[in-house]
Protein backbone atom coordinates (compact mmCIF):
# COMPACT_ATOMS: atom_id res chain seq x y z
CA UNK A 1 0.00 0.00 0.00
CA UNK A 2 1.30 3.47 -0.91
CA UNK A 3 1.96 5.84 2.02
CA UNK A 4 -1.11 8.03 2.57
CA UNK A 5 0.87 11.13 3.57
CA UNK A 6 3.01 10.82 0.46
CA UNK A 7 -0.13 10.46 -1.69
CA UNK A 8 -1.73 13.52 -0.06
CA UNK A 9 1.35 15.60 -0.85
CA UNK A 10 1.45 14.29 -4.41
CA UNK A 11 -2.19 15.33 -4.93
CA UNK A 12 -1.58 18.73 -3.33
CA UNK A 13 1.40 19.29 -5.64
CA UNK A 14 -0.71 18.26 -8.64
CA UNK A 15 -3.56 20.58 -7.63
CA UNK A 16 -1.15 23.49 -7.21
CA UNK A 17 0.22 22.80 -10.69
CA UNK A 18 -3.33 22.83 -12.11
CA UNK A 19 -4.20 26.04 -10.25
CA UNK A 20 -1.06 27.89 -11.31
CA UNK A 21 -1.50 26.81 -14.94
CA UNK A 22 -5.17 27.93 -15.04
CA UNK A 23 -6.36 24.39 -15.70
CA UNK A 24 -9.18 24.52 -13.15
CA UNK A 25 -10.68 27.43 -15.07
CA UNK A 26 -12.40 30.19 -13.11
CA UNK A 27 -14.20 28.16 -10.45
CA UNK A 28 -11.10 26.22 -9.32
CA UNK A 29 -13.18 23.07 -9.77
CA UNK A 30 -11.47 19.70 -10.11
CA UNK A 31 -11.29 16.34 -8.41
CA UNK A 32 -8.09 14.38 -7.98
CA UNK A 33 -7.26 10.91 -6.74
CA UNK A 34 -4.29 8.60 -6.18
CA UNK A 35 -4.20 4.83 -6.03
CA UNK A 36 -3.26 3.54 -2.57
CA UNK A 37 -3.52 -0.18 -3.27
CA UNK A 38 -5.15 -2.55 -5.73
CA UNK A 39 -8.57 -1.77 -4.24
CA UNK A 40 -8.28 1.58 -2.44
CA UNK A 41 -7.77 5.19 -3.51
CA UNK A 42 -7.31 8.61 -1.93
CA UNK A 43 -9.63 11.29 -3.34
CA UNK A 44 -10.33 14.96 -2.76
CA UNK A 45 -13.49 15.49 -0.69
CA UNK A 46 -14.76 18.73 -2.26
CA UNK A 47 -15.00 20.44 -5.63
CA UNK A 48 -12.82 23.52 -5.04
CA UNK A 49 -9.25 22.26 -4.89
CA UNK A 50 -7.32 25.52 -5.18
CA UNK A 51 -5.97 25.28 -1.62
CA UNK A 52 -5.90 21.69 -0.40
CA UNK A 53 -4.68 20.68 3.06
CA UNK A 54 -4.31 17.47 5.10
CA UNK A 55 -8.07 17.31 5.79
CA UNK A 56 -9.14 17.61 2.15
CA UNK A 57 -9.16 13.87 1.41
CA UNK A 58 -11.12 10.67 1.85
CA UNK A 59 -9.97 7.06 1.58
CA UNK A 60 -12.30 5.07 -0.65
CA UNK A 61 -12.47 1.50 -1.92
CA UNK A 62 -12.58 1.06 -5.67
CA UNK A 63 -16.07 -0.43 -5.21
CA UNK A 64 -17.16 3.03 -4.02
CA UNK A 65 -17.21 2.41 -0.26
CA UNK A 66 -15.91 5.38 1.76
CA UNK A 67 -13.50 4.04 4.41
CA UNK A 68 -12.15 7.20 6.05
CA UNK A 69 -13.53 10.74 6.30
CA UNK A 70 -16.53 11.73 4.16
CA UNK A 71 -17.18 13.00 0.65
CA UNK A 72 -19.37 16.01 -0.06
CA UNK A 73 -22.63 15.04 -1.84
CA UNK A 74 -21.67 16.73 -5.12
CA UNK A 75 -18.37 14.83 -5.10
CA UNK A 76 -20.00 11.48 -4.33
CA UNK A 77 -21.33 11.48 -7.89
CA UNK A 78 -17.84 11.15 -9.33
CA UNK A 79 -16.43 8.38 -7.11
CA UNK A 80 -17.20 5.69 -9.69
CA UNK A 81 -15.69 7.82 -12.47
CA UNK A 82 -12.32 7.44 -10.72
CA UNK A 83 -12.82 3.97 -9.26
CA UNK A 84 -13.82 2.40 -12.58
CA UNK A 85 -10.64 3.63 -14.29
CA UNK A 86 -8.47 2.17 -11.52
CA UNK A 87 -10.32 -1.14 -11.92
CA UNK A 88 -9.97 -1.06 -15.71
CA UNK A 89 -6.28 -0.12 -15.96
CA UNK A 90 -3.81 -1.42 -13.38
CA UNK A 91 -1.03 0.93 -14.49
CA UNK A 92 -2.98 4.04 -13.47
CA UNK A 93 -1.79 5.65 -10.23
CA UNK A 94 -3.43 9.08 -10.49
CA UNK A 95 -6.64 10.49 -11.99
CA UNK A 96 -7.78 14.08 -12.47
CA UNK A 97 -11.07 15.49 -13.68
CA UNK A 98 -11.23 19.20 -14.46
CA UNK A 99 -12.59 21.75 -16.91
CA UNK A 100 -9.32 22.77 -18.56
CA UNK A 101 -10.56 25.53 -20.90
CA UNK A 102 -9.07 24.60 -24.28
CA UNK A 103 -9.56 20.85 -23.95
CA UNK A 104 -13.11 21.44 -22.70
CA UNK A 105 -13.81 23.50 -25.83
CA UNK A 106 -13.22 20.28 -27.80
CA UNK A 107 -15.50 18.40 -25.39
CA UNK A 108 -18.26 20.95 -25.95
CA UNK A 109 -17.79 20.69 -29.73
CA UNK A 110 -17.79 16.85 -29.50
CA UNK A 111 -14.44 16.87 -31.27
CA UNK A 112 -11.61 14.47 -30.31
CA UNK A 113 -8.21 16.06 -29.70
CA UNK A 114 -5.82 14.62 -32.31
CA UNK A 115 -2.26 13.70 -31.36
CA UNK A 116 -0.50 16.28 -33.53
CA UNK A 117 1.39 17.97 -30.69
CA UNK A 118 4.55 15.91 -30.22
CA UNK A 119 4.87 16.36 -26.41
CA UNK A 120 1.63 14.40 -25.94
CA UNK A 121 3.38 11.28 -27.19
CA UNK A 122 5.80 11.51 -24.29
CA UNK A 123 2.83 10.80 -22.01
CA UNK A 124 1.88 7.69 -23.97
CA UNK A 125 -0.80 9.37 -26.09
CA UNK A 126 -0.77 7.65 -29.48
CA UNK A 127 -4.50 7.91 -30.21
CA UNK A 128 -6.80 10.96 -30.24
CA UNK A 129 -8.43 11.79 -26.90
CA UNK A 130 -11.97 10.49 -27.58
CA UNK A 131 -15.26 12.13 -26.71
CA UNK A 132 -17.45 10.14 -24.31
CA UNK A 133 -21.14 10.53 -25.13
CA UNK A 134 -22.94 12.84 -22.72
CA UNK A 135 -24.73 11.36 -19.73
CA UNK A 136 -25.16 12.76 -16.19
CA UNK A 137 -21.83 13.04 -14.41
CA UNK A 138 -20.93 9.81 -12.64
CA UNK A 139 -23.96 7.93 -14.00
CA UNK A 140 -23.66 4.32 -15.14
CA UNK A 141 -23.94 5.45 -18.76
CA UNK A 142 -21.13 7.97 -18.37
CA UNK A 143 -18.86 5.62 -16.40
CA UNK A 144 -19.47 2.73 -18.81
CA UNK A 145 -18.52 4.98 -21.73
CA UNK A 146 -15.27 5.96 -20.00
CA UNK A 147 -14.40 2.34 -19.15
CA UNK A 148 -15.09 1.18 -22.70
CA UNK A 149 -12.69 3.79 -24.10
CA UNK A 150 -10.01 3.00 -21.49
CA UNK A 151 -10.17 -0.73 -22.27
CA UNK A 152 -10.42 -0.49 -26.07
CA UNK A 153 -7.90 2.31 -26.60
CA UNK A 154 -4.56 1.53 -24.92
CA UNK A 155 -2.99 4.57 -26.60
CA UNK A 156 -5.03 7.12 -24.63
CA UNK A 157 -4.31 8.77 -21.28
CA UNK A 158 -7.31 11.11 -21.31
CA UNK A 159 -10.92 11.28 -22.44
CA UNK A 160 -13.21 14.21 -23.12
CA UNK A 161 -16.60 14.19 -21.40
CA UNK A 162 -19.08 15.63 -23.90
CA UNK A 163 -20.38 19.08 -22.93
CA UNK A 164 -18.56 18.86 -19.61
CA UNK A 165 -14.78 18.52 -19.22
CA UNK A 166 -11.75 16.25 -19.23
CA UNK A 167 -10.70 13.10 -17.37
CA UNK A 168 -6.98 12.26 -17.43
CA UNK A 169 -5.08 9.36 -15.91
CA UNK A 170 -1.39 8.57 -15.47
CA UNK A 171 1.23 6.97 -13.24
CA UNK A 172 0.80 9.57 -10.47
CA UNK A 173 -1.28 12.68 -9.75
CA UNK A 174 1.63 15.00 -10.63
CA UNK A 175 2.35 13.22 -13.91
CA UNK A 176 -1.36 13.35 -14.71
CA UNK A 177 -1.40 17.10 -14.02
CA UNK A 178 1.55 17.51 -16.39
CA UNK A 179 -0.33 15.47 -19.00
CA UNK A 180 -3.40 17.69 -18.58
CA UNK A 181 -1.28 20.80 -19.01
CA UNK A 182 0.18 19.35 -22.21
CA UNK A 183 -3.24 18.25 -23.50
CA UNK A 184 -4.73 21.70 -22.90
CA UNK A 185 -1.68 23.33 -24.48
CA UNK A 186 -2.08 21.04 -27.50
CA UNK A 187 -5.79 21.88 -27.74
CA UNK A 188 -5.00 25.61 -27.68
CA UNK A 189 -2.36 25.24 -30.41
CA UNK A 190 -4.70 23.18 -32.60
CA UNK A 191 -7.40 25.85 -32.33
CA UNK A 192 -4.83 28.48 -33.38
CA UNK A 193 -3.48 26.27 -36.18
CA UNK A 194 -6.98 25.99 -37.60
CA UNK A 195 -6.91 29.73 -38.22
CA UNK A 196 -3.90 29.36 -40.55
CA UNK A 197 -4.62 26.21 -42.50
CA UNK A 198 -5.19 23.54 -39.85
CA UNK A 199 -3.10 21.07 -37.89
CA UNK A 200 -0.92 18.56 -39.73
CA UNK A 201 -0.35 14.92 -38.78
CA UNK A 202 2.90 13.63 -37.32
CA UNK A 203 4.77 10.94 -39.29
CA UNK A 204 3.30 7.46 -38.88
CA UNK A 205 6.43 6.19 -37.11
CA UNK A 206 6.75 9.19 -34.80
CA UNK A 207 5.88 7.42 -31.55
CA UNK A 208 8.25 4.54 -32.23
CA UNK A 209 11.05 6.97 -33.11
CA UNK A 210 10.44 9.01 -29.95
CA UNK A 211 10.56 5.89 -27.76
CA UNK A 212 13.78 4.72 -29.41
CA UNK A 213 15.31 8.17 -29.00
CA UNK A 214 14.34 8.28 -25.29
CA UNK A 215 15.82 4.84 -24.66
CA UNK A 216 19.06 5.89 -26.35
CA UNK A 217 19.54 8.76 -23.90
CA UNK A 218 18.37 6.69 -20.92
CA UNK A 219 21.08 4.15 -21.75
CA UNK A 220 23.72 6.87 -22.00
CA UNK A 221 22.90 8.19 -18.53
CA UNK A 222 22.23 4.86 -16.80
Amino acid sequence: MVDIQESKQNIINAANLLRDAGLMFRGFHANLSARLSSDTMLMTRGGNVANLDEDSFAVIRTDGTVLESEVMPAQAEIIQMHAAVYRARESVGGIIHTHAPNATAFAIAHEPIPVVYEPLMRFGMTEPAPVIKWAPRGSNASVNGIVEAVKLKPGISAVLLANHGVLAFGKSPVETAQLLATLDEGAELILKARLIGGEKSLPEQAFQQIEEHKRKFENIHS
